[in-house]
Parts: structure tokens; sequence; C-alpha cells
């Protein structure tokens, strides 16, 4: 998979996409990431951005000419082109693995007020949420779709069944796990995964996992 990332923030992303499970996909080729700055397809000696909106209000809009040049620079018709926004759908599990099927994933980070809605009518073909409050700019929600979208990339986690058994996975959250020592504190493992008997093991996690949906999301039956 290709992915590119808009924004005017570019160092932000050094740390979060050169650690861990990322750095891992990366260095087996399972996954490209480019961060691109805007301001390089902004033009004049300042390489402005942005601007006051049309009508008064208050802050300023990222303009649509730089983001035009930066999206058809780096996009093809093949390309999947999102702006993390807070007026977007909000992120789920399913549309993570949706993203994950695209060969080539651009993502543009929004700032200030918003972007020009001309950038939202014709260029972008969705709007993604992390969560109902608001943030400086979208370069952590770009972050977020990353890592949840490059996790489920084969050969990213390391194991085959490691991201199908995750929470959410399933539509549930995730049994509670054990290690070492058995007993701890007077605190003890249960028995079931003391026996061996890897059936009834299998069915206690699956119970497990709706009792612990059920407790988090009391509305579901």
């Amino acid at each position: 998979m290709l992915i590119d990332v808009i924004t005017l923030f570019p160092a932000v992303f050094e740390g979060p996409l050169t650690e861990s499970m990322i750095k891992r996909a990366r260095a087996r080729k399972i996954v490209t990431i480019k961060i691109h700055n805007l301001r390089d397809y902004a033009e004049g000696k300042h390489q402005i951005t942005d601007d006051r909106p049309f009508g008064g209000g208050p802050g300023m809009l990222m303009k649509p000419e730089p983001l035009f040049r930066a999206v058809e620079a780096i996009a093809d018709k093949s390309s999947r082109v999102i702006l993390l926004s807070p007026k977007g759908r909000k992120l789920t599990q399913k549309k993570l693995v949706q993203l994950s099927k695209q060969k080539h994933l651009v993502f543009v980070t929004g700032h200030y007020e918003g972007v020009d809605a001309r950038v939202e009518e014709h260029l972008i073909d969705e709007e993604i949420s992390i969560g109902d409050y608001v943030l400086t700019n979208g370069a952590l929600p770009a972050m977020v779709v990353i890592d949840g979208v490059v996790r489920l990339l084969p050969g990213a986690l390391g194991h085959e069944e490691s991201a199908s058994r995750e929470s959410f996975s399933h539509g549930e959250l995730e049994y509670p796990q054990y290690t070492r020592p058995a007993e701890f504190r007077g605190m003890k493992v249960p028995e079931i995964l003391l026996s061996g008997h890897h059936a009834e093991i299998e069915k206690w996690r699956k119970e497990q996992g709706k009792l612990k949906t059920k407790k988090a999301r009391p509305d579901l039956t």
C-alpha cells in the first residue's frame, strides 16, 4: 500500500510513523508512507496557504489552490483522497477494514477553521472524523487512521490471526487475557485458561467478550 499525507506540519509525523509496528511494516515494504509539506505547493515568497473567509467570520480558511496542486500532483484515478475533519463520518473498525483494501490513500490534514468548500466538493472522496471533539489540526487524526489501517495489512503484525482477533473485529470487545504468574497477590488466573481444553477456552473467551461489550455499551442487547 502507498499512503501520502499532505500537511502543514510534516515534522509531527516523524515520531509516530517511525516506531513500533509501522516502522517494521515500512521496513518490510508492506506500506510506503510519504509526508508532503503543503507549503511546497503554495506560491509566492511567503508560501501562504490560508486566507480570511468571504462574508466574514472568525479564523482563517485553507486556500484551495495549494491543496488542489498537491492532490493533483500526488493522486490519480485509483487513489482514495480523505480529508480529516470533524464534519466527517466517525471512524469505525469497519471503515478501517475498507480502507486497508485500497492501494493508495491520500490524507489531507485540515487546519485553522477548515478548508475552502470547493476542496470538499471537488477534490475529496470522503471526510473522516475520529470523534466528537476539536483538535488543533488533522495531523493526529491522520496518524490514528494510518495506524489502524496499516495494522490490518497482511504481514504487518507478524501473525495472521492478530488483527482478526482484536477488539471490534467481530463487533465485540476483546476478552480478558492473562500471563504468568498464575497467581499474583492472591489474584488468580481463571482455571479454564490453565485447563488445556482449547474448545472450552474458546467458548469462555467468546462469552467474556460479549459480557465486556455489554458493560462498555449498555445500550446493546
